[in-house]
């Protein structure tokens, strides 16, 4: 078994899972983050500075939670787990913006769009500080101490498909936003 490890020329097959994953992720985080202050100022007319307050809180837990998560990974749940929950939860978040973005069309209906924009938050604040901490980890865990010299390479290609991700969210979910179809933009991600 271990000569079939050391013989294997490249990277295991997990990596381009969680390069395509973490792509994926960052194309969501980074393209609803280029319009949510854009959104909420307005689409449900909350004014830029709340809407920057919003975001920043928004943007705050996102970065905090993780520690959370990753304490959880390690004495509960397990990564693979944590990640699942964590990319479940996102997904299930995009989708209430999503909903959110139908429902600001209307005006008797922004208390409705606002409401849902709240929890639609919280569930990807709580999903990403399952995802973000414990889908790094699982790179290196993919390599035997044999294998430990792919290791660098590995990292590159993973943080070359957030780099990807980000860019094309970044400049794809703006445009269709920018046509003022919220729901395009919340779509695409």
């Amino acid at each position: 078994m271990n000569d079939q490890v050391m013989k294997q020329p490249g990277h295991p097959k997990g990596l381009w899972v969680l390069f395509g994953t973490e792509m994926w992720e960052r194309f969501n985080f980074y393209g609803m983050r280029a319009i949510l202050s854009l959104f909420i100022a307005e689409a449900l007319m909350r004014g830029d500075t709340e809407a920057s307050i919003i975001y920043g809180g928004f943007l705050g837990l996102c970065y905090l939670t993780p520690m959370l998560g990753g304490y959880i990974s390690d004495k509960y749940l397990g990564n693979r787990n944590c990640i699942l929950l964590g990319g479940t939860a996102m997904g299930i978040g995009q989708l209430l913006l999503f909903l959110s973005a139908s429902y600001s069309t209307e005006a008797t209906s922004r208390d409705m769009a606002t409401n849902i924009l709240w929890v639609a938050l919280l569930v990807i604040i709580f999903g990403n500080g399952f995802f973000k901490p414990n889908i790094s980890s699982m790179v290196g865990s993919l390599y035997p101490p044999a294998q430990k010299s792919k290791l660098d390479s590995a990292f590159t290609l993973f943080y070359l498909g957030i780099n990807v991700g980000a860019t094309l969210g970044q400049f794809i979910c703006p445009f269709l936003a920018m046509l003022k179809k919220w729901r395009k933009g919340f779509d695409c991600i």
